[in-house]
């Protein structure tokens, strides 16, 4: 499989009153055709930021990239002038945003906001692309398209609305989808069935996916490889397999402690982190979990950890990466 996408080094903040947001400071990771990636981290970390980045669609005039490269299909997605942005959006990079009652505009039809995308990108007529909606519609799930082309975002359910955006993002045939939190306001059982809808049309399709989320149950069963993210920073990353059993940093192994396990007394209580995520405007000089980590050591508070090989396509930036993984097997 070929590289489809490569972030390199991206660079993404907001000048406010407060000082400079570093949400994004310095990420590098790549998605390969077909693959699924997941960024996973605590709200705040700078994920989503790095998704609307991929798509240049972070918040003037207070949000700006401000350095880095985003090769899709070998091309700088930075360089490209507005209008052949406009062109990939949608058509060769979609996304399914993080709240669909907000996302789908509430005073136009469901046929309308999916054939609209389908006559600017494709080319469709009027005709052809209600054609076209009403497949999407039956593809992701949804029964008696036809009728439900003509009604509007609050005669559908959470669950039916997030299918609705998949739909949306599929429309166009992208060859990448990014997933913002895509079951955050969705009950268990409606979660499961988005994701495995998710994955499904990502294996029949040939899509590849960039998962966002802190639910590290999604990332264990549906992604291959992940990136965990925290204050603006990518601090480990390797195969979900890889880092399920072998986490070579404190912060992705407290987000795994935390996690409820049903293979544990029922009394038994969660691990959590922990203290609060830094200030993204006044961050410490050494590692940016150093205050929260109980296995700090002096170096941590003075010295940025660079990200480094500790296994075979693992990386971890952590100066006690080593002692964590001899504590982990033991």
């Amino acid at each position: 499989m070929g590289t489809l996408l490569e972030v390199r080094d991206l660079r993404t903040c907001f000048f406010t009153g407060a000082g400079v947001v570093r949400a994004v400071d310095g990420v590098s990771y790549d998605v390969a055709e077909g693959e699924t990636v997941a960024l996973v981290g605590e709200s705040g970390c700078g994920k989503t930021v790095s998704a609307l980045s991929i798509l240049r669609l972070v918040a003037a005039p207070a949000g700006r990239i401000v350095g880095g490269q985003i090769l899709f299909k070998s091309r700088d997605l930075l360089t490209l002038d507005e209008e052949a942005m406009r062109r990939v959006r949608g058509r060769e990079i979609a996304m399914v945003f993080q709240e669909p009652m907000t996302s789908l505009n509430p005073v136009l039809s469901i046929g309308r906001q999916l054939t609209e995308t389908l006559e600017i990108h494709m080319g469709l007529t009027p005709a052809d692309a209600r054609a076209r909606g009403k497949e999407l519609l039956g593809l992701v799930g949804i029964p008696d398209p036809a009728r439900r082309l003509t009604q509007y975002p609050h005669q559908f359910s959470g669950g039916m609305r997030q299918r609705i955006m998949i739909a949306m993002a599929l429309s166009c045939n992208p060859s990448l989808i990014l997933a913002d939190e895509p079951t955050t306001a969705l009950d268990v059982t409606i979660q499961a069935q988005i994701l495995e809808l998710l994955k499904d049309l990502s294996r029949r399709l040939g899509v590849a996916m960039l998962i966002i989320t802190h639910n590290l149950g999604v990332v264990a069963r549906y992604a291959d490889r992940v990136n965990v993210m925290y204050a603006g920073k990518i601090i480990e990353r390797g195969t979900a397999r890889e880092i399920y059993a072998n986490p070579r940093h404190p912060y992705t192994l407290g987000l795994l402690r935390s996690v409820p396990r049903l293979d544990e007394p029922r009394k038994s209580k969660l691990n959590p982190i922990d203290g609060q995520p830094p200030d993204l405007t006044r961050l410490p000089p050494g590692c940016s979990f150093a205050p929260r980590c109980q296995y700090a050591i002096d170096r941590c508070a003075s010295d940025v950890p660079p990200l480094r090989p500790v296994g075979d396509g693992h990386d971890s930036a952590c100066w006690v990466a080593d002692q964590l993984g001899n504590e982990v097997r033991a």
